[in-house]
């Protein structure tokens, strides 16, 4: 398991994304902490250089696992289950745009509230899932794999435990699509943390890390040692990236997840 961090634009309105502003800055201050990776939240691919993202991603030795995309529902109300079928199409539209910059990138893509919001019904979940299969065989076809994030009951009413999004895959029904697991919406929902892990298993492609206030890794009370052990047993190899508040300040909570988690990472070697 390699380490990374959620980064972001300034003008990110999200405020679990611990570093915000130039990228070049923010990749020297990931590499300067040991992180092997950048995963970037984007709000419309049209707005990035991916040849100046992948220059510095060469440049700073970093990988990019995944690119966040739920800037385009939180800042363009874009939704797969909307019921207005223009905005699911404007959706869909968005999310091949990501594909295609996480194509080029030689990465994945996550999907979190352009899920939408609503209450899971019949009709929400066939619009979602209807708008999720287009997607995922858009990516496939690009080598790219879907990353579908619980969230925790406050934020939503559609997919909020790992079980929920096991069960929409079953409609869905499409290979690419993999569990992101959340420690901070996890030990909301979640009643055993460690076995929901090894029920997911081979199904989880990214995992998000926030203590249970939301800080960095060893500033709450969740115990990451079992975490990461259970993580391990189920032979994931992926990446655990902070998505966190940046308190007390950016560099000092990417410096507390690396010196938290690091040591705990060589013990599993």
């Amino acid at each position: 398991m390699k380490l990374s961090a959620a980064v972001s634009t300034p003008d990110a309105k999200f405020s679990a994304l611990a570093l915000k502003g130039d990228f070049d800055e923010i990749f020297a201050l990931v590499k300067r902490h040991g992180l092997h990776g950048a995963e970037i939240h984007v709000r419309d691919p049209r707005d990035v250089d991916a040849g100046q993202i992948n220059e510095l991603k060469h440049r700073h030795g970093l990988e990019i696992p995944a690119i966040g995309t739920g800037r385009a529902f939180g800042e363009d109300g874009l939704c797969f289950s909307d019921p207005d079928p223009a905005v699911r199409r404007a959706a869909v539209a968005r999310i091949k745009s990501h594909a295609d910059l996480a194509h080029a990138l030689g990465s994945h893509i996550i999907i979190g509230l352009i899920l939408g919001k609503n209450p899971r019904t019949p009709e929400i979940e066939k619009n979602a899932a209807d708008c999720m299969r287009e997607c995922a065989d858009y990516a496939a076809d690009r080598g790219v794999d879907l990353f579908v994030e619980p969230i925790n009951r406050y934020e939503t009413g559609f997919i909020i435990t790992a079980h929920d999004c096991l069960s929409f895959f079953e409609t869905v029904d499409r290979p690419n699509c993999k569990v992101l697991l959340d420690t901070f919406h996890m030990n909301i929902e979640e009643a055993d943390i460690c076995a929901t892990i090894r029920m997911a298993g081979a199904r989880i492609g990214h995992v998000h890390v926030a203590d249970s206030n939301r800080w960095h890794p060893g500033a709450g009370h969740i115990d990451f040692e079992q975490i990461l052990a259970a993580l391990h047993e189920v032979n994931y190899a992926g990446f655990l990236s902070a998505e966190m508040f940046p308190n007390p300040d950016p560099e000092t909570a990417i410096a507390g997840m690396a010196a938290h988690l690091r040591p705990m990472l060589e013990r599993l070697r």
